[in-house]
């Protein structure tokens, strides 16, 4: 898996901030976090997919989330968002299409007694696509519905009081979907994104 620059910089807050201590999340709190996602995606394509040069628009997008703390050091964390994207190519712009991408991860929380609390975690991502608008040549394009794949986040609460915190997020997910023009396969468009979200929580 090739590393964001982003990702990179969270991670080395990570190893900075694991040994501070500070009491403020426990087993069986709830957080719920606020998050601005920039959808980054790292395009890979096959077949007539990559002669035709195609593309994927990064998308700017609200998210929400919820972790549940299984214990004082693992949090359940399931996204929900939605994502439209333009589709572009050498003869120009294909369309668009959305994405509903729920991901669940499972989260190694270095520090929960801490102010600054890092994490690391994988998971599973399914994805619908759906509201295909994407054409070629005067046909339309068709795409297989659905697509799961890893996940996988590094991360960091920054508490602001007793309840509130800020956060930062990166998540790289594995999306992938085949494509058709009048009924012939012509290839695979890997879509791969780079998530990077910057928000605030409430820990219930």
């Amino acid at each position: 898996m090739k590393r964001h620059p982003i990702a990179k910089g969270v991670m080395v807050v990570v190893l900075a901030v694991a040994g501070t201590t500070s009491a403020q999340a426990e087993q069986g709190d709830i957080l719920a976090r606020f998050r601005v996602l920039s959808i980054e995606p790292d395009v890979s394509t096959s077949g007539t997919l990559s002669t035709l040069g195609t593309n994927v628009n990064n998308s700017v997008v609200p998210e929400l989330d919820f972790t549940y703390m299984a214990t004082n050091n693992i949090g359940v964390e399931l996204i929900l968002g939605i994502t439209r994207h333009t589709v572009t190519s050498n003869l120009g712009e294909l369309g668009r299409v959305s994405l509903l991408p729920p991901t669940l991860t499972v989260a190694w929380h270095f520090n929960p007694q801490g102010r600054i609390r890092p994490y690391v975690g994988a998971g599973l991502n399914y994805t619908l696509f759906y509201n295909n608008s994407l054409q070629a040549g005067g046909q339309g394009v068709g795409i297989s519905n659905h697509s799961f794949g890893p996940a996988f986040q590094v991360g960091v609460d920054v508490q602001v009081t007793k309840r509130t915190f800020v956060n930062v997020d990166v998540k790289k997910l594995f999306v992938r979907t085949d494509a058709t023009l009048g009924g012939a396969p012509i290839g695979t468009l890997k879509i791969d994104p780079w998530i990077i979200g910057l928000g605030f929580g409430v820990k219930f």
